[in-house]
């Protein structure tokens, strides 16, 4: 049930932070607050001081409920509470009392605001936990903006009424909110939609064109799923074929519509079942049959993983194509290390850089731009060890320089790595480490080399990292 606030008053009883958290509520409203306290918080003074909200700092009598849209108590104290629940009653007002299931009548619940568009999840103040879980799951799959095309229409409700036959009106409708002018709202193209919507209505209908078929390049993270952007999540829950690749990992998949055909197109480091003109090519041909397509990547989709040769493709063929960024690699693997990739005074310029390029093409100089003051994560590393230290040593860098080595960032199988650079090879050999790792080490600002001696322990030594609880780092001789 929703309550109507225009024009009404809602009490809140209490002057701290339980009061200030029912206000933070209410104020999303268009509701006059009246605050029915003593004293006030510095929150909610600032709330008077700002117009947004009544002070009421005399007695509180029953008066002050009648005609309320409903009223708060909040006062912390069990005494108090009972007696203002008494009052709220007498005067016929819905009341909750904070943290007092017994004496509501009314229960807040959990809310995924897309003003006017509303969600309300409640559990009867039986697991407000679980509560706030679902909204998270439901802020997912719901755009950011969405509120924004429901309050176009709703402007344009009598143009639609004035303009297209009744007949036709339920169709225009699954049209705007369902078709070409809803994808183009979440993509962003606001101006695109409305432009639309506005168009249809004067030729009376909805389009009767097949859908224009478009195709996102989604960045799916470095693994964990919940390291994924509430796009990308939406253009999953959006897509009728998701085209991915071995590092997308099976949990991110399941965010997907259940419906959505999945093609598994064979991309790692140094073997790809699908040559990259096959892949540009039969996204395209998906997108022309009026599909939603999605091009599901490791990482983020513009950071070593040929994005630009798919939009190339796409734009080639007149296709909407969108990009959704995701985390890359290198910031997984500060977060999993617990380090800065920057530091003032230590290394002010960070540079990604790959150690391995397409098949027909000389091996990238990965090690070029590594100098004083710098950070270096280098994708696709591990295969290029030997070649890689032998580089960095040859410019300068001390052989006794800490890498980290980090494998499967965020996923169960995890592993992090800390050894010298000298002994960078061995690590990689004796591990077995290949494909999906990262390469990060800094060069100091002020030295041309590093004389810093690394921890040195035994190999079977592991130090559990604390951020990620499957993750651990062991610290290599």
């Amino acid at each position: 049930m929703f309550i109507k606030t225009t024009g009404r008053q809602v009490v809140i009883a209490g002057g701290g932070e339980r009061a200030a958290q029912k206000a933070r509520l209410i104020l999303k409203t268009d509701a006059a607050i009246i605050l029915a306290v003593p004293k006030l918080d510095d929150e909610l003074a600032a709330l008077v001081a700002g117009g947004r909200a009544s002070h009421a700092p005399g007695a509180v009598t029953a008066a002050m409920f009648e005609g309320a849209a409903m009223a708060f108590i909040a006062t912390g104290c069990p005494g108090w509470d009972a007696s203002l629940h008494a009052l709220a009653q007498a005067a016929r007002c819905p009341v909750n009392v904070v943290d007092r299931p017994d004496l509501c009548d009314i229960t807040t619940p959990s809310i995924v605001d897309r003003d006017p568009v509303v969600v309300a999840i409640g559990t009867e103040g039986t697991a407000p936990v679980l509560a706030r879980d679902l909204k998270t799951r439901i802020e997912l799959l719901l755009s950011p903006n969405l509120g924004g095309l429901a309050a176009l229409a709703g402007r344009l409700r009598g143009s639609v009424g004035a303009s297209v036959p009744k007949a036709r009106r339920r169709e225009f409708r699954a049209w705007v909110f369902k078709a070409d002018p809803r994808h183009a709202w979440d993509r962003g193209t606001e101006r695109e939609a409305a432009q639309a919507i506005k168009a249809a209505i004067t030729e009376e209908r909805a389009p009767d064109a097949a859908l224009a078929g478009s195709i996102a390049l989604v960045g799916a993270g470095p693994g964990a799923r919940d390291l994924m952007t509430l796009r990308a999540v939406a253009r999953l829950q959006e897509a009728d074929v998701i085209f991915y690749d071995r590092l997308v990992d099976e949990e991110v998949l399941e965010l997907a519509r259940r419906d959505a055909e999945r093609v598994f197109v064979g991309k790692h480091v140094g073997a790809h079942a699908w040559p990259q003109a096959q892949i540009n090519a039969v996204i395209v041909a998906e997108a022309r049959k009026g599909r939603r397509v999605v091009r599901l990547k490791s990482g983020d989709p513009g950071i070593f993983g040929r994005a630009g040769e798919e939009i190339e493709a796409a734009r080639a063929a007149g296709i909407a194509v969108e990009i959704v960024p995701g985390v890359t690699a290198a910031a997984a693997a500060g977060a999993a290390l617990g380090q800065s990739l920057t530091e003032r005074g230590v290394s002010d310029t960070l540079i990604l850089a790959t150690a391995t390029g397409r098949a027909e093409d000389p091996l990238p100089d990965c090690t070029r731009f590594a100098g004083p003051g710098t950070t270096t994560a280098l994708y696709m590393g591990a295969r290029q060890s030997a070649r890689i230290a032998s580089a960095l040593m040859a410019r300068g860098l001390s052989g006794q320089t800490e890498v980290k080595v980090c494998v499967d960032l965020s996923k169960p199988g995890q592993r992090l790595f800390s050894t010298r650079l000298d002994r960078l090879h061995d690590l990689v050999q004796v591990e077995g480490i290949t494909g999906c790792a990262v390469v990060l080490f800094t060069w100091p600002a002020g030295s041309a080399t590093i004389g810093a001696n690394p921890v040195h322990v035994a190999k079977s030594t592991i130090a559990t990292v604390s951020i990620l609880p499957k993750a651990d780092i062991s610290l290599a001789s």
